[in-house]
């Protein structure tokens, strides 16, 4: 059963951080690192997926930093199956690597959401 997410608006834009969904320090050790700067330019700046970029509050966005899902989830619970699959759905948007750890946290976080089918536009 899909929970609703409760979004928080804040009417103060100075107290909110761009985020990149996948960190660019995680897309540089995931294969970032072997692209050309535009590229990583083009990554860092994604505007055409509107899952890239999200605004999120300043302590969000510092406890999360440079981790992935196996170190780090969003603290509303109702929003970590969202957040799994847009998190998915980046690294295969730009066919950056999983490695172990995470695949393992990722599959396991996920046999608590519904099944999902993702739609990915490809970057690269």
């Amino acid at each position: 059963m899909a929970v609703p997410v409760r979004r928080r608006h804040h009417t103060d834009a100075s107290k909110i951080d761009v985020d990149h969904m996948v960190p660019l320090t995680e897309a540089w050790d995931s294969g970032a690192s072997a692209w050309t700067a535009a590229e990583r330019q083009t990554y860092a700046n994604d505007l055409d997926e509107p899952r890239a970029l999200i605004g999120v509050s300043f302590q969000s966005n510092r406890s999360k930093a440079d981790k992935d899902p196996a170190q780090w989830l969003p603290t509303a619970t109702a929003y970590r199956c969202t957040y799994l699959q847009d998190w998915t759905a980046i690294k295969t948007r730009w066919n950056l690597t999983v490695d172990p750890t995470e695949h393992n946290a990722l599959r396991n976080l996920a046999s608590d959401c519904d099944n999902t089918d993702l739609t990915v536009t490809l970057a690269r």
